[in-house]
């Protein structure tokens, strides 16, 4: 027998110890904090009340600061891990699924779909998702725009959102999901994302309790708020967005693919429709998806995104959705709209596909899909 290797020096987060100096915005289940921390000085953090209690000023918090430090893009604040002196209470109530499952900070939480809770009869008979409209996109920018284009057509269609865990776990995280409180008849989290009004342990009871525990018109699929890409071709956490696209199809759903589409992005790869699209939904997505770009964009534009669906499997339709009323239908959101820093003004391309993808979803929910 060897002996177990030395434990390597160092560890994987970067903590600190800090003193509470000022309470900042708070929403849903988060609470921006002033930290001073000896050799950084004063640090943006995030406390999650429900995980680690409420810090107060004067309190001392240990961080988790190793995002922050490395400046990320998710990494504006360090993470309140503890506060050391004054502990929450202990959970109570119902609640078996563990997500961050063996890391330091797991979580329980009460699933849609475990014995004992009250929709577990209904997610184990559920057999379909009697033809509901999906619409996924890989980033979770997308959704205040999808639920723009499908409200613009009729604010009354019932939405729901399905956060996977490709990017933040926490749904509270998320300053787009307090904004669009008003707009969803509910956010379920699956997977190791937790924090939604619904948790599920799969996309796929993810996606049937939107159908028959929500009664969702639509359901909507992104991971939370970031994403993980290494500029490698399969390496970014959206490729998982095909994997819901086949979800979808074994479900009986109709998958709906939000093109992430751009003039503005910098990096090339993400120029006109992005390899992340074209990967997830033509190479990942095996059974088929419905491809929306919006029209209004422009002819050099509209040439690129042609040239580059030309490639698509048969199995991919490609339908072109008009995008009149869809501009002020965005400036209008609740949330406001953001992605990779940009905003409508700044990458327009981006916004009107999800727009579309929720106009065309919201068309075939009161009308049917369109002939073949």
């Amino acid at each position: 027998m060897t002996d177990a290797p030395s434990p390597a020096p160092g560890s994987r987060i970067r903590w600190r110890r800090g003193e509470v100096t000022g309470l900042g915005r708070t929403w849903h289940d988060a609470r921006e904090l002033t930290v001073a921390v000896p050799g950084d000085g004063a640090v943006p953090a995030l406390a999650h009340p429900s995980v680690v209690g409420s810090p107060q000023v004067g309190d001392t918090v240990l961080l988790n600061t190793t995002a922050w430090a490395q400046h990320l893009g998710t990494g504006g604040y360090a993470l309140v891990v503890a506060v050391p002196d004054r502990l929450p209470l202990d959970p109570t109530g119902p609640g078996h699924l563990v997500k961050g499952r063996y890391g330091p900070l797991q979580v329980t939480a009460p699933g849609v779909d475990e014995q004992g809770s009250a929709h577990h009869a209904t997610i184990a008979e559920a057999e379909d998702l009697d033809g509901m409209p999906v619409v996924v996109a890989d980033l979770h920018s997308a959704l205040p725009a999808v639920v723009a284009g499908a409200h613009v057509t009729d604010p009354a269609l019932r939405i729901a959102y399905v956060m996977t865990d490709g990017g933040a776990l926490p749904a509270a995280f998320s300053r787009t999901l307090d904004a669009l409180a008003g707009s969803l008849v509910g956010v379920v989290t699956v997977g190791q994302a937790f924090g939604g009004d619904l948790e599920a342990v799969t996309v796929h009871t993810g996606l049937l309790a939107a159908r028959h525990v929500l009664h969702a018109d639509i359901a909507v699929v992104t991971q939370g708020p970031g994403n993980l890409g290494t500029g490698t071709p399969w390496g970014f956490s959206g490729v998982a967005a095909g994997d819901a696209c086949n979800a979808v199809a074994v479900l009986g759903g109709r998958t709906i693919g939000a093109l992430r589409i751009s003039d503005a992005d910098p990096r090339p790869r993400h120029r006109g429709v992005s390899h992340h699209s074209l990967t997830a939904f033509g190479r990942v997505a095996l059974a088929g998806v419905t491809l929306v770009a919006p029209r209004g964009l422009g002819s050099e534009l509209g040439s690129q995104i042609e040239e580059d669906l030309a490639g698509q499997p048969e199995r991919n339709p490609v339908e072109w959705v008009d995008s009149a009323g869809l501009d002020d239908a965005l400036a209008a959101s609740p949330a406001q709209l953001s992605t990779m820093g940009r905003g409508l003004a700044e990458d327009r391309a981006y916004f009107l596909s999800a727009a579309a993808a929720g106009r065309y979803a919201a068309q075939i929910t009161l009308f049917g899909p369109p002939p073949a």
